[in-house]
């Protein structure tokens, strides 16, 4: 025989040498959950290791990962339903917690690249990404708003705008908005391809913000749709965004990679709560080896073609991988 694939991996030496996908702490954003009391910590029930965090802690949290390698955060505030309303008015309410926060994180870390969420479920006491109206989530009015909440958080100094609405045309409302205010400089990572999954479920817990009635069928996409992700990345691409989001990454590998072969701008993908919660529940009953299916797992989205990995284990794998 000639030709013996067995040869190059015959050591780890040349295994490595050879290989193909590398994953490492640049790739990642860190996601993280805002509470109002700054001293607070709670654990999310339905995601082992990952807490919501009062400003206090999030700013010892942010300073750790740094110095692990962790450059990126994407920062989600735990609304109390007390401050909810049917116009989700604090989502761009400059004296808001949130807001606050965020301006705090930026002065005390201008080195690392904040992004934050840009929907209305939060703060909407209907917990739908949109207003409400009848019963029926309002596209164009609920453009407004949007551009209100990038305003607010650009004027603050974040870095990435991330539109997670999935409302017709909001990438390009949202980049005039920004423009015309002056932040040109400011980024958007649009959500593109955001399915209506399953996987969701504990994300809603640790945010308390699932919709009251209803689903979000209307405007986040069939699972079983491929070719309709073309479309949502031309029309992104066409309106100004910098990055092109796949929502979830796992169960969406055939989506990033169809992105990956089609543009040129970054792939970011989504490793959602519901995929995160699956490795931990099955390493906590020792059916999975969690720490070698972690790095399997993100190294298979890397491989798909993300670019940008937004996943709850990026502390994990910092701490596994720390000095390799």
């Amino acid at each position: 025989m000639n030709i013996r694939p067995r040869r190059n991996r015959k050591s780890e030496a040349v295994r490595r040498m050879v290989e193909e996908t590398k994953v490492t702490t640049d790739d990642f954003i860190f996601p993280l959950f805002l509470l109002e009391g700054a001293n607070d910590k709670i654990e999310v029930d339905s995601m082992p290791g990952i807490y919501r965090l009062g400003l206090e802690k999030i700013l010892k949290e942010i300073e750790v990962c740094l110095k692990l390698g962790i450059n990126a955060f994407d920062v989600f505030p735990v609304v109390p339903e007390h401050y909810k309303d049917k116009a989700a008015t604090k989502s761009f309410d400059p004296n808001f917690f949130y807001q606050k926060a965020l301006k705090r994180i930026k002065s005390e870390f201008p080195e690392a690249a904040i992004m934050t969420d840009v929907a209305l479920d939060p703060y909407n006491s209907d917990g739908h990404d949109g207003l409400v109206k009848n019963g029926e989530i309002l596209n164009d009015e609920t453009l407004e708003v949007l551009g209100k909440m990038a305003l607010a958080q650009a004027e603050i100094g974040i870095d990435i705008i991330g539109p997670s609405d999935m409302m017709d045309g909001r990438v390009a409302y949202i980049r005039e908005v920004l423009d015309d205010n002056g932040f040109t400089n400011v980024s958007i990572m649009s959500y593109t391809a955001k399915y209506a999954s399953a996987f969701y479920g504990p994300f809603r817990d640790a945010l308390d913000s699932a919709p009251k009635k209803g689903d979000k069928k209307t405007y986040q996409m069939n699972p079983a749709n491929q070719r309709e992700a073309l479309i949502e990345a031309d029309l992104d691409i066409e309106e100004g965004a910098d990055f092109l989001m796949v929502k979830p990454a796992l169960a969406y590998l055939d989506v990033i990679k169809l992105l990956k072969d089609n543009y040129a701008q970054p792939i970011a993908a989504y490793n959602v709560s519901g995929e995160y919660a699956m490795l931990k529940a099955a390493g906590m009953k020792g059916w999975l080896d969690y720490d070698r299916t972690m790095m399997e797992t993100l190294l298979s989205i890397k491989r798909a073609g993300a670019d940008v990995i937004l996943t709850y284990h990026a502390k994990e794998f910092a701490l596994l991988t720390k000095g390799k």
